[in-house]
Protein backbone atom coordinates (compact mmCIF):
# COMPACT_ATOMS: atom_id res chain seq x y z
CA UNK A 1 0.00 0.00 0.00
CA UNK A 2 1.39 3.38 -1.02
CA UNK A 3 2.60 5.70 1.72
CA UNK A 4 1.03 9.12 1.06
CA UNK A 5 1.80 12.17 3.26
CA UNK A 6 0.06 15.54 3.26
CA UNK A 7 2.05 18.77 3.55
CA UNK A 8 1.19 22.47 3.35
CA UNK A 9 3.86 24.95 2.25
CA UNK A 10 3.08 28.69 2.45
CA UNK A 11 5.43 31.04 0.65
CA UNK A 12 6.22 34.73 0.09
CA UNK A 13 8.78 36.55 -2.04
CA UNK A 14 9.80 40.15 -2.72
CA UNK A 15 8.09 41.49 0.39
CA UNK A 16 10.25 44.63 0.19
CA UNK A 17 9.39 45.89 3.66
CA UNK A 18 5.65 45.93 2.86
CA UNK A 19 4.64 46.01 6.53
CA UNK A 20 1.53 48.18 6.51
CA UNK A 21 -1.97 47.42 5.23
CA UNK A 22 -3.49 49.67 2.59
CA UNK A 23 -7.11 50.71 2.12
CA UNK A 24 -8.32 49.65 -1.32
CA UNK A 25 -12.02 50.05 -2.19
CA UNK A 26 -12.79 50.66 1.50
CA UNK A 27 -11.15 47.37 2.52
CA UNK A 28 -7.85 46.74 4.29
CA UNK A 29 -5.43 44.81 2.08
CA UNK A 30 -2.01 43.36 2.84
CA UNK A 31 0.42 44.15 5.63
CA UNK A 32 2.24 41.78 7.96
CA UNK A 33 -0.40 42.00 10.69
CA UNK A 34 -3.01 40.17 8.60
CA UNK A 35 -0.32 37.99 7.02
CA UNK A 36 0.65 36.90 10.53
CA UNK A 37 -3.02 36.34 11.32
CA UNK A 38 -3.33 33.97 8.37
CA UNK A 39 -0.11 32.15 9.28
CA UNK A 40 -1.34 31.70 12.85
CA UNK A 41 -4.67 30.32 11.62
CA UNK A 42 -2.96 27.75 9.39
CA UNK A 43 -0.37 26.78 12.00
CA UNK A 44 -3.01 26.34 14.70
CA UNK A 45 -4.89 23.94 12.43
CA UNK A 46 -1.75 22.23 11.07
CA UNK A 47 1.39 22.61 13.21
CA UNK A 48 3.40 20.80 10.51
CA UNK A 49 2.73 23.51 7.87
CA UNK A 50 5.85 25.27 6.61
CA UNK A 51 6.36 28.93 5.70
CA UNK A 52 9.24 29.92 3.40
CA UNK A 53 10.45 33.18 1.82
CA UNK A 54 12.17 33.37 -1.59
CA UNK A 55 14.24 36.52 -1.15
CA UNK A 56 14.00 40.32 -1.06
CA UNK A 57 12.64 40.88 2.42
CA UNK A 58 14.42 44.27 2.34
CA UNK A 59 13.97 47.58 0.51
CA UNK A 60 10.76 49.36 -0.38
CA UNK A 61 9.60 50.96 2.88
CA UNK A 62 10.79 53.85 4.96
CA UNK A 63 10.84 51.63 8.06
CA UNK A 64 13.23 49.17 6.44
CA UNK A 65 15.45 51.91 5.00
CA UNK A 66 15.69 53.89 8.23
CA UNK A 67 16.74 50.88 10.31
CA UNK A 68 18.76 49.23 7.51
CA UNK A 69 16.90 45.96 7.76
CA UNK A 70 17.04 45.53 11.55
CA UNK A 71 13.32 46.33 11.79
CA UNK A 72 12.61 43.88 8.98
CA UNK A 73 14.48 41.08 10.74
CA UNK A 74 12.57 41.71 13.97
CA UNK A 75 9.29 41.47 12.07
CA UNK A 76 10.43 38.39 10.13
CA UNK A 77 11.47 36.75 13.39
CA UNK A 78 7.93 37.31 14.61
CA UNK A 79 6.50 35.72 11.44
CA UNK A 80 8.94 32.82 12.05
CA UNK A 81 9.59 31.45 8.56
CA UNK A 82 11.00 27.95 8.53
CA UNK A 83 13.64 28.78 5.90
CA UNK A 84 14.56 31.83 3.79
CA UNK A 85 16.78 32.39 0.78
CA UNK A 86 18.51 35.61 -0.22
CA UNK A 87 17.35 38.09 -2.83
CA UNK A 88 19.49 40.69 -4.56
CA UNK A 89 18.29 43.43 -2.19
CA UNK A 90 19.51 41.57 0.87
CA UNK A 91 23.00 42.90 0.10
CA UNK A 92 21.91 46.52 -0.42
CA UNK A 93 23.25 47.53 2.98
CA UNK A 94 26.55 45.74 2.37
CA UNK A 95 27.75 42.19 2.92
CA UNK A 96 29.18 42.94 6.36
CA UNK A 97 25.80 44.33 7.46
CA UNK A 98 24.00 41.31 6.00
CA UNK A 99 26.21 39.01 8.07
CA UNK A 100 25.31 41.08 11.13
CA UNK A 101 21.61 40.79 10.26
CA UNK A 102 21.98 37.02 9.86
CA UNK A 103 23.13 36.88 13.48
CA UNK A 104 19.86 38.59 14.41
CA UNK A 105 17.78 36.01 12.53
CA UNK A 106 15.92 33.28 14.39
CA UNK A 107 15.38 31.42 11.12
CA UNK A 108 17.84 29.72 8.74
CA UNK A 109 19.07 31.43 5.56
CA UNK A 110 20.12 29.15 2.71
CA UNK A 111 22.21 30.10 -0.30
CA UNK A 112 24.31 27.73 -2.36
CA UNK A 113 26.29 30.15 -4.45
CA UNK A 114 27.72 33.09 -2.53
CA UNK A 115 31.31 32.45 -1.54
CA UNK A 116 34.57 34.08 -0.45
CA UNK A 117 36.84 34.27 -3.49
CA UNK A 118 40.14 33.70 -1.72
CA UNK A 119 39.13 30.44 -0.03
CA UNK A 120 36.09 29.28 -1.99
CA UNK A 121 34.18 29.06 1.31
CA UNK A 122 30.41 29.49 1.13
CA UNK A 123 29.14 32.49 3.08
CA UNK A 124 25.84 30.80 4.00
CA UNK A 125 24.64 27.24 4.38
CA UNK A 126 23.68 25.96 0.95
CA UNK A 127 20.65 24.00 2.10
CA UNK A 128 18.45 22.97 5.00
CA UNK A 129 16.67 19.68 5.64
CA UNK A 130 13.42 20.21 7.54
CA UNK A 131 11.36 17.49 9.16
CA UNK A 132 7.60 17.85 8.68
CA UNK A 133 4.64 15.49 8.27
CA UNK A 134 6.99 12.60 8.92
CA UNK A 135 9.15 13.53 5.91
CA UNK A 136 12.59 14.94 5.17
CA UNK A 137 12.28 18.03 2.99
CA UNK A 138 15.42 19.45 1.36
CA UNK A 139 15.49 23.20 0.66
CA UNK A 140 18.31 24.67 -1.49
CA UNK A 141 18.81 28.43 -2.03
CA UNK A 142 19.83 29.94 -5.39
CA UNK A 143 20.31 33.68 -5.98
CA UNK A 144 19.76 35.90 -9.01
CA UNK A 145 22.70 36.84 -11.20
CA UNK A 146 22.13 40.44 -10.07
CA UNK A 147 23.91 39.48 -6.86
CA UNK A 148 26.96 38.95 -9.06
CA UNK A 149 26.60 42.54 -10.18
CA UNK A 150 26.54 43.75 -6.59
CA UNK A 151 29.48 41.49 -5.76
CA UNK A 152 31.66 43.37 -8.21
CA UNK A 153 31.88 46.15 -5.61
CA UNK A 154 33.30 43.62 -3.14
CA UNK A 155 36.64 42.11 -4.09
CA UNK A 156 36.23 39.27 -1.60
CA UNK A 157 32.80 38.04 -2.64
CA UNK A 158 31.76 36.05 -5.69
CA UNK A 159 28.90 33.98 -7.02
CA UNK A 160 27.97 31.73 -9.94
CA UNK A 161 28.01 33.24 -13.41
CA UNK A 162 24.91 31.59 -14.87
CA UNK A 163 22.14 29.11 -14.25
CA UNK A 164 24.13 26.29 -15.83
CA UNK A 165 26.60 26.45 -12.95
CA UNK A 166 23.73 26.90 -10.50
CA UNK A 167 22.07 23.73 -11.86
CA UNK A 168 25.35 21.84 -11.47
CA UNK A 169 25.61 22.96 -7.85
CA UNK A 170 22.05 21.80 -7.19
CA UNK A 171 23.07 18.42 -8.59
CA UNK A 172 26.07 18.20 -6.26
CA UNK A 173 23.93 18.92 -3.21
CA UNK A 174 21.22 16.48 -4.21
CA UNK A 175 23.77 13.75 -4.98
CA UNK A 176 25.26 14.15 -1.50
CA UNK A 177 21.91 13.17 0.01
CA UNK A 178 21.50 9.88 -1.86
CA UNK A 179 22.04 8.00 1.41
CA UNK A 180 19.32 10.02 3.15
CA UNK A 181 15.63 9.45 2.48
CA UNK A 182 14.72 12.88 1.10
CA UNK A 183 10.99 12.83 0.41
CA UNK A 184 10.66 16.26 -1.22
CA UNK A 185 13.24 18.65 -2.72
CA UNK A 186 12.44 22.36 -3.08
CA UNK A 187 14.59 25.06 -4.67
CA UNK A 188 14.13 28.52 -3.17
CA UNK A 189 15.32 30.79 -5.95
CA UNK A 190 15.56 34.47 -6.69
CA UNK A 191 16.25 34.53 -10.41
CA UNK A 192 12.87 35.40 -11.98
CA UNK A 193 10.04 33.21 -13.30
CA UNK A 194 11.41 32.77 -16.82
CA UNK A 195 14.87 31.91 -15.49
CA UNK A 196 13.26 29.40 -13.14
CA UNK A 197 11.81 27.64 -16.20
CA UNK A 198 15.25 27.54 -17.82
CA UNK A 199 16.79 26.23 -14.62
CA UNK A 200 14.16 23.48 -14.34
CA UNK A 201 15.03 22.24 -17.84
CA UNK A 202 18.67 21.85 -16.78
CA UNK A 203 17.91 19.68 -13.75
CA UNK A 204 18.58 15.96 -14.06
CA UNK A 205 15.56 13.81 -13.08
CA UNK A 206 17.75 11.69 -10.79
CA UNK A 207 18.46 14.75 -8.64
CA UNK A 208 14.84 14.62 -7.53
CA UNK A 209 13.94 18.32 -7.55
CA UNK A 210 10.16 18.56 -7.19
CA UNK A 211 9.33 22.24 -6.75
CA UNK A 212 10.85 25.67 -7.44
CA UNK A 213 9.49 28.50 -5.28
CA UNK A 214 10.90 31.66 -6.81
CA UNK A 215 11.09 35.42 -6.67
CA UNK A 216 12.63 38.52 -8.26
CA UNK A 217 10.30 39.01 -11.26
CA UNK A 218 7.24 39.74 -9.07
CA UNK A 219 5.21 37.25 -11.11
CA UNK A 220 1.64 36.36 -10.10
CA UNK A 221 0.89 33.23 -12.12
CA UNK A 222 -2.68 32.03 -12.53
CA UNK A 223 -1.37 28.51 -12.08
CA UNK A 224 2.00 26.84 -11.60
CA UNK A 225 4.30 26.33 -14.56
CA UNK A 226 5.63 22.81 -15.03
CA UNK A 227 8.96 22.21 -16.76
CA UNK A 228 10.82 18.90 -16.76
CA UNK A 229 8.29 17.65 -14.17
CA UNK A 230 9.32 20.48 -11.81
CA UNK A 231 6.47 22.61 -10.45
CA UNK A 232 7.32 26.34 -10.54
CA UNK A 233 5.51 29.10 -8.61
CA UNK A 234 5.89 32.65 -7.38
CA UNK A 235 3.70 34.89 -5.22
CA UNK A 236 3.87 38.35 -6.78
CA UNK A 237 5.29 41.03 -4.52
CA UNK A 238 4.58 42.58 -1.15
CA UNK A 239 2.14 41.14 1.38
CA UNK A 240 -1.14 41.50 -0.51
CA UNK A 241 -1.11 37.76 -1.18
CA UNK A 242 0.56 34.55 -0.08
CA UNK A 243 1.31 31.42 -2.05
CA UNK A 244 -0.11 28.15 -0.72
CA UNK A 245 0.78 24.59 -1.70
CA UNK A 246 -1.32 21.70 -0.40
CA UNK A 247 0.71 18.68 -1.45
CA UNK A 248 0.32 14.93 -1.29
CA UNK A 249 3.74 13.29 -1.34
CA UNK A 250 4.32 9.66 -2.26
CA UNK A 251 6.88 8.78 0.41
CA UNK A 252 7.71 5.50 -1.36
CA UNK A 253 8.78 7.15 -4.63
CA UNK A 254 9.78 10.51 -3.05
CA UNK A 255 7.62 12.44 -5.51
CA UNK A 256 4.58 14.70 -5.62
CA UNK A 257 1.50 12.53 -6.12
CA UNK A 258 -0.91 15.47 -6.33
CA UNK A 259 -1.07 19.11 -5.34
CA UNK A 260 -3.23 22.18 -5.18
CA UNK A 261 -1.68 25.64 -5.39
CA UNK A 262 -3.32 29.03 -4.97
CA UNK A 263 -2.59 32.66 -4.23
CA UNK A 264 -4.35 33.48 -0.98
CA UNK A 265 -5.49 37.13 -0.72
CA UNK A 266 -4.38 38.83 2.48
CA UNK A 267 -7.21 41.17 3.45
CA UNK A 268 -9.65 41.96 6.22
CA UNK A 269 -12.23 39.53 4.84
CA UNK A 270 -9.93 36.50 4.82
CA UNK A 271 -7.36 37.16 7.58
CA UNK A 272 -7.51 38.15 11.26
CA UNK A 273 -5.21 40.89 12.49
CA UNK A 274 -2.29 40.24 14.83
CA UNK A 275 -2.43 43.09 17.33
CA UNK A 276 0.85 42.16 19.04
CA UNK A 277 2.70 42.53 15.74
CA UNK A 278 0.88 45.80 15.09
CA UNK A 279 2.34 47.16 18.31
CA UNK A 280 5.86 46.40 17.06
CA UNK A 281 5.20 48.05 13.71
CA UNK A 282 3.54 51.06 15.34
CA UNK A 283 6.71 51.72 17.35
CA UNK A 284 8.82 51.86 14.18
CA UNK A 285 6.22 53.87 12.26
CA UNK A 286 5.89 56.51 14.97
CA UNK A 287 9.66 57.03 14.93
CA UNK A 288 9.91 57.31 11.14
CA UNK A 289 6.84 59.54 10.86
CA UNK A 290 8.40 62.10 13.16
CA UNK A 291 11.47 62.26 10.94
CA UNK A 292 10.09 61.81 7.44
CA UNK A 293 6.66 63.50 7.36
CA UNK A 294 8.24 66.84 6.42
CA UNK A 295 6.92 68.18 3.08
CA UNK A 296 9.77 68.71 0.63
CA UNK A 297 8.02 69.97 -2.51
CA UNK A 298 4.82 69.94 -4.57
CA UNK A 299 4.25 68.76 -8.13
CA UNK A 300 1.27 70.04 -10.16
CA UNK A 301 0.25 66.35 -10.40
CA UNK A 302 1.64 62.95 -9.55
CA UNK A 303 4.45 61.81 -11.86
CA UNK A 304 4.48 58.16 -12.81
CA UNK A 305 6.91 55.29 -13.37
CA UNK A 306 4.56 52.43 -14.35
CA UNK A 307 7.13 50.04 -15.84
CA UNK A 308 10.89 50.01 -15.71
CA UNK A 309 11.62 49.05 -19.34
CA UNK A 310 10.39 52.25 -20.98
CA UNK A 311 10.70 56.03 -20.75
CA UNK A 312 8.68 57.38 -17.81
CA UNK A 313 7.74 60.75 -16.37
CA UNK A 314 9.69 60.20 -13.16
CA UNK A 315 12.62 58.74 -15.04
CA UNK A 316 12.83 61.85 -17.20
CA UNK A 317 12.70 64.12 -14.15
CA UNK A 318 15.37 62.23 -12.24
CA UNK A 319 17.71 61.96 -15.23
CA UNK A 320 17.36 65.71 -15.83
CA UNK A 321 18.00 66.50 -12.17
CA UNK A 322 21.21 64.47 -12.00
CA UNK A 323 22.51 65.69 -15.36
CA UNK A 324 21.96 69.33 -14.37
CA UNK A 325 23.29 68.97 -10.82
CA UNK A 326 26.47 67.17 -11.86
CA UNK A 327 27.20 69.37 -14.88
CA UNK A 328 27.75 66.40 -17.21
CA UNK A 329 26.47 65.83 -20.74
CA UNK A 330 24.44 62.73 -19.89
CA UNK A 331 23.55 60.98 -16.64
CA UNK A 332 21.85 57.63 -17.24
CA UNK A 333 19.61 56.46 -14.39
CA UNK A 334 19.10 52.76 -13.76
CA UNK A 335 15.35 52.41 -14.14
CA UNK A 336 15.20 49.89 -11.31
CA UNK A 337 16.51 52.56 -8.92
CA UNK A 338 13.03 54.09 -8.99
CA UNK A 339 11.19 51.75 -6.63
CA UNK A 340 7.58 53.00 -6.73
CA UNK A 341 5.14 53.64 -9.62
CA UNK A 342 4.40 57.29 -8.77
CA UNK A 343 5.49 60.31 -6.73
CA UNK A 344 3.51 63.39 -5.70
CA UNK A 345 1.73 65.69 -6.01
CA UNK A 346 2.70 66.32 -2.36
CA UNK A 347 6.23 65.01 -1.85
CA UNK A 348 7.37 64.24 1.68
CA UNK A 349 10.90 63.35 2.75
CA UNK A 350 9.79 59.79 3.39
CA UNK A 351 8.35 59.52 -0.12
CA UNK A 352 11.76 60.30 -1.62
CA UNK A 353 13.47 57.83 0.70
CA UNK A 354 11.10 55.06 -0.36
CA UNK A 355 11.04 55.72 -4.09
CA UNK A 356 14.83 56.22 -4.36
CA UNK A 357 16.29 54.31 -1.40
CA UNK A 358 19.86 53.95 -2.62
CA UNK A 359 22.82 56.09 -1.57
CA UNK A 360 25.36 55.18 -4.20
CA UNK A 361 28.46 56.97 -5.40
CA UNK A 362 28.19 58.47 -8.88
CA UNK A 363 31.06 57.84 -11.26
CA UNK A 364 32.05 60.25 -14.02
CA UNK A 365 33.76 59.03 -17.20
CA UNK A 366 34.02 59.70 -20.93
CA UNK A 367 32.46 57.77 -23.79
CA UNK A 368 32.93 58.32 -27.48
CA UNK A 369 29.91 58.64 -29.74
CA UNK A 370 30.61 55.16 -31.04
CA UNK A 371 30.59 53.74 -27.51
CA UNK A 372 27.40 55.61 -26.61
CA UNK A 373 25.55 54.23 -29.63
CA UNK A 374 26.92 50.75 -29.02
CA UNK A 375 25.82 50.93 -25.40
CA UNK A 376 22.23 51.73 -26.31
CA UNK A 377 22.15 49.11 -29.04
CA UNK A 378 23.07 46.66 -26.26
CA UNK A 379 20.50 48.07 -23.81
CA UNK A 380 17.71 47.79 -26.39
CA UNK A 381 18.36 44.19 -27.38
CA UNK A 382 15.51 41.68 -27.14
CA UNK A 383 15.87 41.08 -23.38
CA UNK A 384 14.86 44.68 -22.70
CA UNK A 385 11.41 44.28 -24.25
CA UNK A 386 10.57 41.39 -21.93
CA UNK A 387 11.91 43.33 -18.91
CA UNK A 388 14.67 40.80 -18.33
CA UNK A 389 17.57 43.23 -18.13
CA UNK A 390 18.39 46.71 -16.86
CA UNK A 391 16.93 49.73 -18.64
CA UNK A 392 17.95 53.38 -18.42
CA UNK A 393 16.15 56.68 -18.07
CA UNK A 394 17.88 59.45 -20.02
CA UNK A 395 18.08 63.26 -19.83
CA UNK A 396 16.34 65.62 -22.24
CA UNK A 397 19.53 66.16 -24.26
CA UNK A 398 19.47 62.59 -25.61
CA UNK A 399 16.97 61.58 -28.29
CA UNK A 400 17.02 58.30 -30.15
CA UNK A 401 14.71 56.26 -32.35
CA UNK A 402 15.25 52.51 -32.50
CA UNK A 403 13.74 50.25 -35.16
CA UNK A 404 13.10 46.88 -33.55
CA UNK A 405 12.75 45.09 -36.89
CA UNK A 406 16.14 46.17 -38.26
CA UNK A 407 17.87 46.53 -34.85
CA UNK A 408 19.21 49.93 -35.92
CA UNK A 409 18.85 53.56 -34.89
CA UNK A 410 17.05 55.80 -37.36
CA UNK A 411 17.84 58.83 -35.21
CA UNK A 412 20.43 59.41 -32.46
CA UNK A 413 21.13 62.97 -31.28
CA UNK A 414 22.54 64.82 -28.28
CA UNK A 415 21.41 68.42 -27.89
CA UNK A 416 19.86 68.20 -31.34
CA UNK A 417 23.11 67.19 -33.07
CA UNK A 418 23.59 63.77 -34.71
CA UNK A 419 26.10 61.73 -32.74
CA UNK A 420 29.32 61.02 -34.65
CA UNK A 421 31.57 58.11 -33.71
CA UNK A 422 34.45 60.40 -32.72
CA UNK A 423 32.36 62.73 -30.54
CA UNK A 424 33.09 62.60 -26.82
CA UNK A 425 30.59 62.91 -23.97
CA UNK A 426 30.98 63.45 -20.25
CA UNK A 427 28.94 60.63 -18.77
CA UNK A 428 27.75 59.70 -15.27
CA UNK A 429 26.45 56.44 -13.78
CA UNK A 430 25.62 55.15 -10.32
CA UNK A 431 28.51 53.01 -9.05
CA UNK A 432 26.49 49.78 -9.33
CA UNK A 433 25.89 50.38 -13.02
CA UNK A 434 29.42 51.65 -13.65
CA UNK A 435 30.89 48.55 -11.99
CA UNK A 436 28.75 46.36 -14.26
CA UNK A 437 29.21 48.40 -17.41
CA UNK A 438 30.19 45.44 -19.56
CA UNK A 439 27.12 43.43 -18.45
CA UNK A 440 24.61 46.28 -18.76
CA UNK A 441 26.01 48.19 -21.76
CA UNK A 442 28.37 45.86 -23.58
CA UNK A 443 31.15 48.44 -23.14
CA UNK A 444 34.09 47.51 -20.92
CA UNK A 445 35.71 49.58 -18.20
CA UNK A 446 39.07 49.02 -19.88
CA UNK A 447 38.05 50.73 -23.13
CA UNK A 448 36.27 53.43 -21.14
CA UNK A 449 39.45 54.21 -19.18
CA UNK A 450 41.28 54.62 -22.49
CA UNK A 451 39.26 57.85 -22.89
CA UNK A 452 40.46 59.20 -19.54
CA UNK A 453 40.52 58.11 -15.92
CA UNK A 454 37.03 57.89 -14.33
CA UNK A 455 36.41 59.72 -11.06
CA UNK A 456 33.83 59.93 -8.29
CA UNK A 457 31.51 62.88 -8.94
CA UNK A 458 29.33 62.51 -5.84
CA UNK A 459 29.24 60.32 -2.75
CA UNK A 460 25.43 59.98 -2.58
CA UNK A 461 22.95 60.02 -5.45
CA UNK A 462 20.08 60.21 -2.94
CA UNK A 463 21.47 63.41 -1.39
CA UNK A 464 21.56 65.11 -4.80
CA UNK A 465 17.94 64.19 -5.46
CA UNK A 466 16.73 65.27 -2.05
CA UNK A 467 18.54 68.63 -2.20
CA UNK A 468 17.26 69.44 -5.69
CA UNK A 469 13.64 68.65 -4.80
CA UNK A 470 13.87 70.76 -1.64
CA UNK A 471 15.00 73.76 -3.70
CA UNK A 472 12.49 73.41 -6.58
CA UNK A 473 8.74 73.22 -6.77
CA UNK A 474 6.05 72.75 -9.45
CA UNK A 475 8.31 70.38 -11.36
CA UNK A 476 6.66 68.66 -14.31
CA UNK A 477 7.65 66.06 -16.87
CA UNK A 478 5.88 64.00 -19.51
CA UNK A 479 6.80 61.05 -21.68
CA UNK A 480 8.04 63.03 -24.65
CA UNK A 481 9.72 60.45 -26.87
CA UNK A 482 13.31 60.63 -25.69
CA UNK A 483 13.54 56.91 -26.42
CA UNK A 484 11.30 55.99 -29.35
CA UNK A 485 10.81 52.42 -30.56
CA UNK A 486 9.45 51.59 -34.00
CA UNK A 487 7.77 48.23 -34.67
CA UNK A 488 8.12 47.17 -31.04
CA UNK A 489 7.11 43.60 -30.11
CA UNK A 490 4.05 42.66 -28.06
CA UNK A 491 2.45 46.09 -28.37
CA UNK A 492 5.48 47.80 -26.77
CA UNK A 493 5.35 50.43 -25.31
CA UNK A 494 1.54 50.48 -25.00
CA UNK A 495 1.28 47.20 -23.06
CA UNK A 496 0.77 48.78 -19.65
Amino acid sequence: MADYRKLTILHSNDMHGDFLAETIDDSLVGGVSMLSGYLNRVRNKDPEALYVIAGDMFRGSIIDAEYQGVSTIEIMNYLAPDVVTLGNHEVDYGMAHLLFLEKCCKFPIVNANLYIKTTGTRIFNSHKVLRAAGMNILFIGIITEEIMAAAKNDNLMGTFVDINEAAAEVGKICDNYKSVDIDLTVLLTHIGFEEDKKLAKLLMPEWGVDIIIGGHSHTRPDEPAVENNVIIVQAGTGTDQLGRFDIVVDADTNSVAEYNWQLVPINAETCPRDEDLEDIIRHYKDETDRKYNKIVTHFPRALTHPKRNRETELGNLFADIFTESLGVDLMLIGSGSIRKPSLGPVVKLGDIKVIFPFEDEIMGFTWTGQQLKRAFAFVMRDHMFSDETEFYQVPEALKLTYDYNTKTFTDFTVNGNPVADDDTFRMALQIFHYSNMDDFFGVTQEETRANGEPKVLASSDYSILEEYLMLHTHLQRSVEGRLKVLNGPNNYPDDI
